[in-house]
């Protein structure tokens, strides 16, 4: 008889299999790098995620609600497979409750058929690099990592799974997770496990130094506990002297995205990531933050003004996009809409105000909201008589190269985005990035920037789950956020 488990029995079970197979998985191939024999096929089949079922038969009408998450739109079996079931305790608990409480459902956890792939049981990632084994050997005996078996397919809508099998549970399976954990360390130069749910994305380097300044501070004042930066070099309260400058020379340089991450006591803290130039990088970025289920990223960058009455130095918080960035209309074509998030907009114009200590007549001259043009192009001034007619009937206000992606990121995989952006130069109307201009305006606007945006990440804080916008839903959801 299979046992029917509460939400805490579940994830203890999850994490119950989770160690049990990767145990599994690590002894074998220690085994087998030391010399000793492959892993029979009996043993081989205990090196699988664990998979999490929920059954949802109603015996009543559906529970009315407006969260945006831990709800079903059809009674059935749905699964998922789960990888560090640990570290994913909190989000697991959070699905769950409701979707037992509300709906009724009961909940299952068994072994599945999905291998573990053996790269991601290796913390260091090369720990039998000085054994006898190659990594073609290796790979003949254990489960390796097979693109074929990794995809969007449930985030994007076009997944056709068996209906045996159940629906699926939440966007990502065990070892789409897993994938992209190991691209995070990859990109950021720090663990997977350092992010923090409110993320900042930035595409400038000088945001990360102001970033550390900040950080330290509230480290030194007793509102944060640590700093983890690349490379594997933190900051605690025990460490603070000289540590911009440990941080300003250390290896940060050796990653491509590198990434800052501050942890607070008993609440969540902040991670601010220099995604670098360009709607690749965004993409890229996103594809595998979104694993982490964040509770909001937002984007705080440089942009150039498209209108006459703007100031270098002003704001953009972002209503709309025109998506000229491309690298998404396979997935999410342009002509889908991707709608501004009420409360980020709120927040954003509201910490705009507080940090600047603008208001009235004047936040609306120092702050315009408008539609922002995302370019592939650095230099698509060159082709302005192409570009003019779209900019003019989409009533652009400013261009960037990253914020289109990361809010139609936003949108395809269902975390909540905002941008605001500062004004660097205005291509249209002369005002171009020169060294000096450029250097006088970064050493003024930058650190204002970045504080509205920390500002406004503290007021979504306290909204809750309000963020986790019905908008971001479709028809068809898994009952997971």
């Amino acid at each position: 008889m299979v046992q029917v488990l509460t939400p805490d029995n579940a994830v203890d079970r999850l994490e119950e299999l989770y160690a049990e197979a990767t145990q599994a998985l690590r002894a074998a191939l220690a085994r087998f790098v030391d010399g000793g024999p492959p892993p029979s096929t009996d043993e081989r089949t205990r090196f699988v995620y664990p998979e999490l079922a929920v059954t949802y038969a109603p015996d009543r009408a559906a529970p009315r609600n407006r969260r945006a998450y831990g709800k079903f739109a059809h009674p059935g079996l749905y699964t998922t497979t789960v990888t560090h079931p640990g570290d994913f305790r909190r989000y697991l608990l959070d699905q769950l409750r409701p979707l037992v409480s509300e709906y009724g459902a009961t909940i299952e956890v068994r072994p599945s058929t999905q291998e573990i792939p053996y790269p991601y049981v290796l913390d260091g990632g090369n720990e039998f690099a000085t054994g006898h084994a190659t990594p073609a050997e290796l790979a003949r005996f254990f489960p390796v990592p097979l693109l074929a078996l990794v995809g969007d397919e449930i985030a994007d809508g076009t997944y056709e799974g068996p209906a045996v099998s159940g629906r699926p549970l939440a966007l990502f399976d065990a070892v789409r997770v897993d994938y992209s954990l190991r691209r995070i360390v990859h990109y950021t130069g720090t663990d997977w496990r350092a992010v923090q749910p409110w993320i900042l994305l930035t595409n400038y380097h000088r945001y990360v130094d102001q970033f550390v300044a900040w950080a330290v501070t509230e480290i030194a004042e007793g509102r944060a506990e640590r700093l983890v930066a690349p490379g594997g070099l933190s900051v605690d309260r025990g460490s603070l002297e000289g540590a911009a400058e440990r941080i300003a020379i250390s290896a940060w340089h050796r990653f491509q995205m590198p990434a800052y991450h501050l942890e607070r006591a008993g609440t969540p803290g902040v991670t601010l990531v220099n995604i670098g130039v360009g709607p690749s990088n965004a993409k890229n970025m996103t594809d595998h933050l979104a694993v982490l289920r964040p509770d909001c990223w937002l984007m705080v960058g440089h942009c150039g003004g498209l209108r006459q009455a703007q100031e270098i130095g002003d704001y953009v918080l972002a209503h709309a996009y025109l998506r000229r960035d491309r690298i998404l209309d396979g997935l999410l074509p342009p002509e889908i809409p991707i709608p501004a998030l009420a409360e980020i907009q709120t927040a954003l114009q509201e910490a705009c105000a507080a940090v600047t200590g603008a208001s009235g007549e004047q936040l609306k001259h120092r702050l315009r909201t408008g539609t922002v043009v995302t370019n592939d192009d650095r230099n698509w001034e060159l082709r302005y008589t192409q570009e003019k007619q779209l900019i003019n009937l989409s009533r652009a206000i400013a261009v960037d190269m990253e914020s289109g992606t990361i809010a139609a990121q936003g949108y395809r995989l269902r975390v909540p985005y905002g941008t605001l952006l500062c004004v660097s130069d205005k291509p249209l109307h002369g005002e171009i990035k020169l060294p000096g201009a450029a250097n006088t305006f970064y050493a003024n606007a930058v650190a204002q920037h970045l504080l509205v945006g920390l500002d406004a990440i503290e007021r979504l804080k306290r909204t809750g789950g309000a963020i986790h916008s019905r908008k971001l839903r479709s028809f068809d959801e898994p009952p997971f956020r």
